[in-house]
C-alpha cells in the first residue's frame, strides 16, 4: 500500500513555509530552500507526510543546485575540515551543534573543525548523515 498525501495538506505546508518548490536558479533561492530544509530537518520524526515529502524534494533541489554550482574540481584540493567549515558556515551551524553527533566531547569537535584532528571513518559517516552528503567528503 502506498501512502499518498492530499493536495490540500501539501498546499497547507507550502503556505506554512511560504515556499514554491522549483528549480533553484539564484543564491537567494538556494538560501531560502536551505532555511526551510533545516527547519524541517530539526523536526525529524515529527514531520507530517506532507512535510516529509517537501523535505525530500527540497533536498533533491538543493543537491542539484550544489552539483551545478559548485564543481567537484573546486573541492578536490580542499581539506576535509575546510569542507566541514564551509558546510557549517553555509548552514549557520556552530561547533556546539555537532557535539553529540561527531563526538560527545566539545574538545574533540573543536579539534576536528579546526583541523587539529583528523576525521575518523565513523565520524565521517555521522557527518555525512547529518549533512545528507557522502561521508567521502570528510575523508
Amino acid at each position: 500500500m502506498t501512502l499518498t498525501i492530499s493536495r490540500d495538506s501539501y498546499i497547507d505546508v507550502l503556505n506554512q513555509y511560504e515556499i514554491i518548490p522549483k528549480i533553484i536558479e539564484t543564491n537567494l533561492e538556494y538560501e531560502q530552500f536551505l532555511a526551510v530544509t533545516e527547519n524541517l530537518l530539526s523536526k525529524r520524526q515529527h514531520r507530517t507526510k506532507a512535510e516529509n515529502d517537501l523535505f525530500h524534494l527540497l533536498v533533491k533541489l538543493i543537491r542539484d543546485y550544489e552539483e551545478k554550482t559548485y564543481s567537484i574540481q573546486d573541492w578536490i584540493q580542499t581539506k576535509p575540515y575546510e569542507f566541514l567549515q564551509h558546510l557549517m558556515e553555509a548552514r549557520e551551524i556552530k561547533q556546539v551543534d555537532l557535539v553529540g553527533i561527531v563526538s560527545p566531547s566539545r574538545g574533540v569537535v573543536s579539534a576536528i573543525v579546526n583541523g587539529k584532528r583528523e576525521i575518523s571513518k565513523a565520524q565521517a559517516k555521522k557527518l555525512g548523515e547529518y549533512f545528507n552528503i557522502s561521508p567521502a567528503a570528510f575523508i
